[in-house]
């Protein structure tokens, strides 16, 4: 079994997930090859919460200019998880 802190890479802080926290679902920027499952069971055993649901998709790089130089930003997985109802992970909720 993978690492979960491996697993979840970053919570992702904008306005729109920031606006989905108070319907309960917390959005991360995960590892690429994680599933659901590994997901759920990350979010639960790092921030002891109860999962009831995971949606992911995966974000294409954009392209990018640096001067007459072209590039791409990496390509990335968001997954969007629900918690049960009650449940909180307090330090994304300091960020607001």
């Amino acid at each position: 079994m993978r690492n979960p802190r491996d697993i979840l890479r970053k919570p992702i802080v904008s306005e729109r997930s920031m606006d989905l926290i108070q319907q309960n679902k917390y959005s991360f920027y995960v590892e690429r090859n994680a599933n659901k499952i590994e997901i759920k069971n990350a979010v639960e055993e790092l921030f002891k919460v109860t999962v009831t649901n995971v949606n992911t998709m995966n974000v294409k790089g954009k392209a990018k200019r640096m001067g007459k130089h072209m590039g791409r930003t990496s390509d990335r997985k968001k997954a969007i998880v629900t918690l049960k109802e009650g449940d909180k992970i307090e330090i994304i909720e300091g960020m607001q």
